[in-house]
């Protein structure tokens, strides 16, 4: 797997494209997460998705605002960065929407968000060829001045080569080991409903993330064995799980784990706290890295993002 374009470290002063491709977020919530990126220096600038309601409540403007909104952030000279307002569903809707022609080829930028925000992700790097983080997004009790979950991520932006080790607490080793990849994946249910899509990028020779939100395990079996029948983790190298918020008893969870991850003969390490209902650590994906399970760490071996101009 060739490695993406790690888009340029942000400065002080750089312009941030906050948009909300997915659900709406809160006023209030919103405006706390820009007086953060204000506090480190950076300058956000609302696009009109992340102040509207979509025909439905679960959208954030209509789709066609939402895929011009995001038209504009990748490819509209002078943004830095590309942050996400909130997560829940509604960007394969804008993706089926964007004029990746009025995009056009621009420089890698950052792109940051989670959860839904994988889709999007994984357009970015089949599409354009980038790098991007699986980060806080703006509208969260993450993003926060003084909330290790921004501040992890605003050193990341800043300072990428303070940011070369991801080390991990509470972990479970599911199938010990040392593996070497790049860093791919996000919430599992999206990767398994971008399959077949022109966007889909396959886990074959990388370190595949996996992590999702209230997929009970029936349902998350039933993604698990998507991916396997589909043979998207034919030639994974290494596997780390994040957390599973709101997917039944965490004991059930890890055994399906096991039951359709511990065959693939690589490394699994389970816990990372990366995703729902945890203060996350950011991670880039796109960047080669090495797993260790046993020092419960994924190291890159590339910088997550370059030094810029």
């Amino acid at each position: 797997m060739r490695s993406p374009l790690a888009p340029p470290a942000l400065k002080p002063g750089d312009r941030v494209a906050v948009v909300a491709l997915s659900g709406p977020p809160g006023r209030q919530e919103l405006d706390l997460g820009l007086a953060a990126l204000r506090s480190v220096g950076l300058l956000p600038e609302v696009f009109a998705s992340a102040r509207s309601v979509g025909p439905y409540p679960y959208l954030a403007a209509d789709d066609k605002v939402r895929a011009a909104d995001l038209a504009r952030a990748l490819g509209e000279p002078g943004y830095a960065a590309v942050i996400c307002a909130r997560g829940g569903y509604g960007v394969q809707r804008a993706l089926e929407l964007l004029d990746w022609d009025a995009v056009g080829a621009p420089e890698p930028r950052v792109v940051v968000g989670f959860s839904d925000v994988t889709a999007l992700i994984e357009a970015v790097r089949s599409r354009l060829g980038w790098a991007s983080v699986y980060g806080p997004m703006v509208s969260s009790v993450m993003f926060r001045s003084g909330v290790p979950s921004f501040e992890g991520l605003a050193r990341l932006l800043l300072q990428p080569q303070k940011c070369t080790e991801l080390a991990f607490a509470d972990t479970r080793v599911l199938v010990p080991g040392v593996a070497e990849g790049v860093t791919v994946g996000g919430t599992a249910s999206l990767l398994a409903t971008s399959l077949a899509t022109p966007f889909s990028v396959p886990a074959r020779d990388g370190i595949l993330f996996l992590e999702d939100v209230g997929e009970l395990p029936y349902r998350l079996d039933r993604v698990l064995t998507q991916l396997r029948r589909t043979g998207y983790l034919d030639g994974v190298r290494g596997i780390l799980c994040g957390t599973w918020d709101d997917c039944g008893p965490l004991a059930d969870v890890e055994q399906l784990l096991e039951d359709r991850l511990g065959d693939l003969g690589v490394p699994v390490l389970l816990g990372a706290d990366i995703g729902h209902g945890v203060f996350m650590q950011s991670l880039p994906l796109g960047v080669r890295a090495r797993l260790d399970t046993a020092a419960a760490t994924l190291t890159f071996l590339d910088p997550p993002l370059t030094s810029g101009a």
